[in-house]
């Protein structure tokens, strides 16, 4: 059995939450500590950390740690070259807010779709106009870039709406609910011929840093569009602006840029085809009811020694 005797909660969460924890691990002491220049001190003797982030003397100081679990899923921002030559083993919360995530991707297609973008923008101006296109998505195809725990919570939902759905991710397998075909990475551009909306599900590394680039946007045709709810620097944003100003696609959803906050002058917050939503797809009032979960199972598996779930492969990035 792995040692765990004491575990620093190092964020803001909700006191039901921990005295869970504390329920279901009576022999368990559970620290909170959110402020960041108490953490060294926190840390002495612990086994494990909760965290959105390890700053780097609170891991010079960590010397029993040996679990580290992100409260986020991206860990292309806190993946340190110190706490990866500590060869800690990391998890994350990936797939909390995987249904919230694939419920926004899903409000802006059918935005699109309603032309409520143009809709909205009468209203403001108290102007009576009919939108200039509309659609409906039942019929038409979606290629889901990233078939993990945010792709398959789309997939199942946008063939529910009666589309086709079709996938791309490194490893083989039996496609997910909903899905009619699973492309490898090389058949990218095949997938992007094929989609009428063409969502990002990746996270960033740098195998996808970039990987949406001027040849992958004249691989879609005119009338398609592009989401992102990955990382923004997967798309080369300028490459992006060039393909909707030139019309070479028809519209995008972005919940994430390259840089955050977009800058005012971007041209992306004044084009009338463009949604931006301000990195919120992960917000939901159950994020902690569905992470606690998580975080309970990886408790009683780290003690037990036995594979945690959202193990992140530190060198691959996710």
């Amino acid at each position: 059995m792995a040692e765990l005797s004491r575990l620093v909660v190092g964020i803001d969460l909700e006191p039901a939450y921990v005295e869970r924890i504390r329920e279901a691990f009576p022999d368990l002491e559970v620290v909170v500590c959110t402020e960041p220049a108490e953490l060294p001190a926190a840390l002495a003797g612990a086994q494990g950390l909760v965290t959105w982030r390890v700053p780097p003397e609170a891991l010079a100081a960590a010397t029993a740690l040996r679990w580290v679990h992100f409260a986020g899923a991206g860990v292309d921002g806190v993946l340190s070259p110190a706490l990866v030559e500590r060869n800690l083993v990391v998890t994350n919360n990936s797939g909390v807010a995987a249904p919230n995530i694939a419920e926004h991707l899903l409000a802006m297609m059918l935005a699109f779709a309603r032309g409520l973008p143009e809709l909205m923008r009468y209203q403001v101006r108290h102007e009576w106009h009919h939108p200039s296109r509309r659609f409906e998505l039942g019929g038409q195809t979606l290629g889901v870039v990233g078939l993990g725990d945010i792709g398959a919570e789309l997939a199942w939902r946008a063939a529910a709406l009666g589309m086709r759905v079709i996938g791309l991710r490194r490893r083989p397998g039996e496609p997910p609910r909903g899905v009619e075909r699973v492309y490898p990475p090389e058949a990218l551009h095949e997938l992007l011929g094929e989609s009428d909306h063409v969502a990002i599900c990746l996270p960033l590394t740098p195998r996808t840093r970039h990987l949406f680039g001027p040849a992958e946007f004249r691989a879609m045709h005119r009338d398609a569009y592009l989401y992102n709810i990955g990382r923004g620097a997967i798309v080369d944003q300028e490459a992006l602006i060039a393909a909707l100003q030139a019309g070479e696609i028809a519209g995008a959803g972005l919940d994430v840029t390259d840089p955050e906050p977009l800058p005012p002058d971007s041209p992306l917050w004044d084009m009338p085809n463009v949604l931006i939503t301000n990195h919120t797809s992960g917000g939901t009032p159950r994020y902690w009811e569905r992470g606690i979960e998580v975080l309970l199972d990886n408790i009683g598996r780290f003690r037990r020694d036995e594979p945690l779930r959202n193990v992140v492969d530190q060198r691959e990035g996710y």
